[in-house]
């Protein structure tokens, strides 16, 4: 038994009073599916890299829930995250793969002007999984 009463929690947090409700705020729901907080421009790849994984996780959670949404999105994905805030460099390309599917991806390629070659740059995909 430790006799320090110093503690090593690395994040200090306040305990819980037991059987209490969260407590939640009603206004708060109303920004509940954005996908941004501010407009977001990003000027790069590695902007793109940066901060597009977060906010498409956030695309696909919204697709699972709103059908609206979603068939935008299948139709033009640039210009909903444009709607949506997110300002894409105009060498990225994004396809949205599976949409039908329980599984659908997204993926976003540079493009070079002039190019014919696409490279990678992010990718994912939803996955739900069960455990016991």
């Amino acid at each position: 038994m430790r006799s320090s009463s110093k503690s090593t929690d690395l994040v200090k947090f306040k305990k819980a009073k037991p059987n209490l409700p969260i407590k939640f705020n009603p206004n708060d729901i109303n920004n509940a599916l954005d996908l941004v907080d501010k407009d977001l421009i990003l000027k790069d790849r590695n902007d793109v890299k940066k901060y597009l994984p977060d906010i498409l996780g956030r695309v696909l959670a919204r697709i699972w829930i709103d059908k609206t949404f979603k068939e935008n999105f299948k139709a033009d994905p640039k210009a909903v995250l444009n709607e949506n805030g997110v300002h894409l460099p105009d060498d990225m390309i994004l396809e949205f793969q599976k949409p039908n599917s329980d599984r659908p991806k997204i993926i976003v390629y540079e493009k070079k002007i002039n190019s014919n070659f696409k490279v990678r740059v992010v990718q994912l995909q939803l996955v739900m999984l069960a455990g016991r």
